[in-house]
């Protein structure tokens, strides 16, 4: 316990889940840290790298009972008038659908020190681990990372023109919505015809991946995934969906 001076808050980004993909500065940090807020999404294996921290779990599951976003910022300026080294422990990079700006901002106004720490989003690690890269000279030169979803109160989302206007797409957090993405694709004039991958849990040991046509996307997304399940979507992915062989079978 600390007085007279206010602790930093890091917002640090554990990755898709493999524990050695973290970054060096992220592992130190889990290491000194005094109190460590986790996501639901964070491995058991991750925090035994915080072995003298007190750990409160904070996550947030899609359909599922989770914390509020204004109790979890009080709490962190709670802990850091408290605490010299506080993390915020999030599943994925904090910059990309984690929230982080909210965080941000609201520790700022309470004049407390913030610093981030960048994670290995989903799109890399299911990149990596499919061996195909989101760009490829001379056919995608555009990546967009969105969400179907939208929080109650907010605008909505005009993640169906960032993916008409993009060579490869990554759709974050829709596995659920799997039916609602291909149907908005489709009637926004994407052709059902082009090729999509739909990963789960990936960098992890239980990771899967299933490829096929956007019109098929209902059936390859799992509607109660496991594990976090990314959408990827763009023609790099059209051999791995087994469409070259076909085209080339029908030619003949």
């Amino acid at each position: 316990m600390q007085t007279g001076r206010t602790g930093t808050v890091y917002l640090v980004g554990a990755g898709p889940g493999a524990a050695d993909l973290l970054t060096i500065r992220a592992v130190r940090l889990l290491g000194t840290a005094d109190i460590v807020f986790y996501d639901a999404l964070v491995p058991g294996e991750i925090l035994l790298f915080a072995q003298r921290a007190i750990k409160i779990a904070v996550g947030k599951r899609s359909g599922r009972r989770s914390t509020a976003q204004r109790f979890i910022n009080k709490r962190l300026a709670d802990a850091a008038r408290a605490h010299r080294v506080v993390v915020r422990l999030k599943g994925g990079d904090p910059m990309l659908f984690g929230r982080a700006h909210e965080e941000i901002a609201y520790l700022s106004a309470e004049n407390i020190p913030v610093q981030v720490v960048p994670g290995v989003t989903a799109a890399l690690a299911a990149s990596a681990e499919l061996r195909i890269s989101l760009t490829q000279r001379g056919a995608a030169r555009s990546v967009t990372f969105v969400t179907p979803r939208v929080g109650e109160g907010e605008r909505p989302s005009g993640w169906v023109d960032a993916v008409l206007a993009a060579d490869t797409a990554a759709i974050y957090m829709g596995a659920g919505e799997a039916q609602a993405i291909s149907s908005a694709l489709m009637a926004a004039g994407k052709p059902g015809s082009t090729p999509v991958a739909v990963v789960e849990s990936a960098s992890l040991p239980g990771s899967r991946a299933r490829f096929g046509l956007l019109r098929d996307l209902p059936t390859l997304a799992p509607a109660l995934p496991a594990g976090p399940t990314l959408i990827l979507l763009g023609e790099v992915y059209l051999e791995a969906a087994g469409l070259l062989e076909r085209q080339a079978s029908q030619a003949a």
